[in-house]
């Protein structure tokens, strides 16, 4: 036990009653438990994805990787851990990311032992980064971001932070801006590159048409009358998108609304009237027109049925969601102005005329606007679909980047496994 082990002790249990709320499952392996890996043949990386949309994120690296090196995927939430099965549960193995006692890290990576660990966008712990030092393992930040609210708070406390970010082999950033925020915040300038986001890899520009329409089907969704889709809804979102709908579009305008929180589903239910439920497993009967995706990893479907797409978490003080995949399936985005998080995605696409910012006064007249409108939706589409096109290629160089220092370390520590 160190004097960090000692400073968390404390704070775990002052947010006991917030954690614990929450149906948590799996907790041998929240603390480092677990079966130790097979002895690894080639270099072995681990990737660490926080959640659901880290994980999503790794669609397109996770193939490019694992022909050079063995990858291992690490996800700390429930619903990150089903994501990473579900994509990636047949080419990697899928481990829990413990919580940040030293002696919960050690367990983790000496069950794994990786050559070299790629952290998805940030999510530094300094137990988890002096675990890595010390056995040599090199740990990159790749897709890497940091929002101007985070780096606000991260500014704050530069002193203390500063050597995990010293400490990072290599922060592959997704901008200009991160990278001068990186550098800030204690990264050298050397170590510091420019390499794209992997969110526009992710974002298939195939739309899956038959899967779509066979979730459409199953959902009872019209395809003959209009649809629109609030993607990754915040609290109160999904009763101000109904009532612009109400208020603005046309009699028999269909609206699917998708929290971002499982936890909410019955909360947004509430504020649909009549909604039928995509968990309910049963199609609604003819004319309904509020339906309600309380299931996980279907909502990229969801974006293919869409004629409009509505970002959430962009209405209130959740900092928004990211459009880069209704965009990449030629679809008409609305964001409202709340979208901080996300500045590199809504910047180009923005730019590029794929997307409207619009405030929740303004948002009734935008979605009339683009339903009477077809030809100005399709165009907004085809717009999206050229930004998502020309931003790609950033998997590529985070697989060199990963692949080169699990190389390196192996070639240094021949006999470290």
């Amino acid at each position: 036990m160190n004097l960090l082990d000692l400073a968390y002790l404390p704070l775990a249990l002052i947010t006991a009653p917030f954690w614990a709320r929450k149906d948590r499952q799996d907790w041998p392996a929240r603390f480092g438990k677990g079966d130790a890996l097979p002895t690894p043949v080639r270099p072995r990386v681990l990737l660490h994805a926080v959640s659901v949309g880290e994980v999503s994120a790794l669609r397109t690296l996770v193939p490019l990787l694992t022909p050079r090196c063995e990858v291992v995927i690490a996800a700390g939430t429930d619903t990150g851990i089903a994501r990473a099965r579900d994509l990636f549960g047949g080419s990697c193995e899928v481990v829990r990311y413990p919580v940040d006692f030293s002696w919960c890290v050690r367990r983790l990576l000496g069950r794994v032992r990786p050559d070299a660990v790629g952290l998805v966008e940030l999510e530094l712990w300094p137990n988890f980064l002096r675990a890595c030092r010390r056995r040599g393992i090199p740990v990159a930040v790749i897709n890497g971001r940091l929002s101007a609210r985070s780096f606000k708070g991260y500014r704050r406390a530069r002193p203390l932070l500063r050597p995990m970010f010293r400490s990072l082999a290599i922060a592959c950033v997704q901008d200009e801006t991160y990278a001068r925020r990186f550098s800030a915040m204690g990264v050298p300038p050397e170590r510091v590159r420019i390499t794209g986001t992997m969110k526009w890899d992710a974002a298939s520009l195939d739309v899956p048409s038959g899967a779509a329409q066979a979730l459409g089907a199953e959902l009872g969704i019209d395809p003959a009358r209009p649809l629109i889709v609030a993607g990754s809804t915040g609290e109160g979102e999904e009763a101000l998108v109904h009532e612009a709908v109400v208020v603005a579009c046309p009699p028999g305008t269909q609206l699917l609304c998708a929290p971002r929180k499982p936890e909410r589903f019955d909360e947004a239910a509430a504020s649909l009237p009549g909604c039928f439920r995509r968990s309910a497993r049963t199609p609604a009967p003819p004319g309904a027109t509020r339906f309600l995706l309380d299931t996980i990893g279907e909502l990229r479907l969801a974006y293919a049925l869409a004629d409009v797409v509505v970002m959430g978490r962009s209405f209130g003080d959740l900092h928004g969601s990211d459009p880069i995949e209704p965009g990449a399936f030629g679809k008409p985005v609305l964001i409202g102005p709340a979208f901080g998080d996300f500045e590199n995605s809504v910047g180009p696409l923005r730019e590029a005329g794929a997307l409207r910012v619009v405030s929740a006064t303004d948002l009734p007249r935008a979605l009339a606007e683009l339903l009477a409108d077809p030809a100005s939706a399709r165009a907004m589409g085809e717009r999206g679909c050229a930004c998502v096109r020309a931003n790609q290629g950033a998997s590529a160089r985070h697989t060199d980047v990963l692949a080169g220092l699990a190389g390196d370390c192996c070639a240094r520590f021949p006999l470290r496994q």
